[in-house]
């Protein structure tokens, strides 16, 4: 049976909006495994972002546990989360994120950078992980010469760079067509076949049933949390 890699304990996240206190999140509870492939789910305003971000150690909880890779992370400060971020997880946004006036290869090392990786280790691993996303050839291209997809994959071979636990991506073919949404999603089952923890956060459905194992939100509370019987890969994709 594969570790336990995340487990919330009643996870509380309000808001203070003026002189009304928003209820984000309501009692959150829930235990994610090495290697799983999930998928979080929910309509605008049912609390996915303010969960993804709690997952990322972008933000804390009011109240309730995170244990990630055993160490309760709920209690530290924003350096201490600033460590865990760049150590164990790896994000992959919708809008990419990525420096406009630095290479593919510039923008991947970033978080070796902030690791303390000697130059020279940093450029080999970069090229290594770019070539994994297929990308070797455009290694010293700038954002804006490079295709969305092309964007997106540099995005993820940053969010690889530093063999971090779990890969979170945040609605990462939002911004990209039909045919190269196929691609990322391709990439990211790849990723999940060399061993790391998946999750997408996303709202579309056809995205989602990508996912091994779909949590849907409603107002801030797990409405269901299912294993999905009829995973869909980039194979069912293809024409006969």
């Amino acid at each position: 049976m594969e570790k336990e890699i995340i487990r919330l304990d009643k996870i509380v996240k309000n808001y203070r909006v003026g002189t009304v206190i928003v209820e984000a999140l309501r009692s959150i509870s829930l235990v994610m495994l090495k290697n799983e492939f999930v998928a979080i789910m929910g309509p605008s305003g049912s609390g996915k972002s303010t969960l993804m971000n709690i997952l990322g150690c972008l933000d804390t909880a009011t109240s309730g546990s995170y244990f990630l890779n055993g160490q309760d992370v709920s209690r530290l400060d924003d350096n201490h989360l600033a460590e865990i971020r760049n150590r164990e997880i790896g994000f992959v946004f919708q809008t990419f994120n990525l420096l406009p006036r630095s290479t593919a290869l510039e923008n991947v090392m970033l978080p070796l950078i902030y690791s303390g990786i000697a130059k020279a280790k940093r450029i080999e691993r970069a090229t290594r992980v770019l070539e994994e996303v297929k990308l070797s050839d455009r290694i010293t291209h700038k954002p804006n010469e490079l295709s969305g997809g092309q964007r997106q994959r540099v995005a993820m071979a940053r969010a690889l760079v530093n063999n971090p636990a779990i890969i979170l991506a945040d609605e990462p073919t939002g911004n990209l067509d039909s045919k190269t949404s196929i691609e990322i999603l391709g990439l990211l089952e790849e990723i999940h076949r060399m061993g790391n923890t998946v999750i997408v956060v996303t709202h579309e459905e056809d995205i989602a049933l990508h996912a091994h194992r779909i949590i849907r939100l409603m107002d801030g509370e797990i409405s269901s949390d299912e294993i999905n019987p009829n995973v869909k890969t980039v194979a069912d994709y293809q024409l006969a």
